[in-house]
């Protein structure tokens, strides 16, 4: 499994239809990238003559992906900003 750690920063607003807020601008930064490994499950690919195997991450959806090439995403901070108070939470 290959892991993406990462950083969460979004901006916050309440409107009459969110009384509660909702976020507005969300913004990601990559802090690490952990690799899964070579992919365990290589799919072969036939074009005419031609065959080629590549990594089952680019040609099978994520539930049909081997261990080493699903990847998950990790939130390692959530930062929250309402920028009518100036509170970060």
């Amino acid at each position: 499994m290959t892991i993406h750690v990462v950083d969460l920063d979004q901006d916050w607003h309440t409107c009459p239809n969110h009384p509660d807020g909702h976020p507005y601008d969300i913004r990601r930064t990559l802090v690490d990238i952990i690799p899964g490994g070579p992919c365990r499950a290589p799919v072969t690919i036939r074009c005419g003559q031609v065959t080629t195997t590549i990594p089952c991450h680019r040609h099978e959806p994520a539930k049909r992906q081997c261990g080493a090439c699903r990847v998950i995403v990790t939130e390692r901070t959530i930062t929250n900003h309402h920028p009518t108070t100036g509170v970060a939470g």
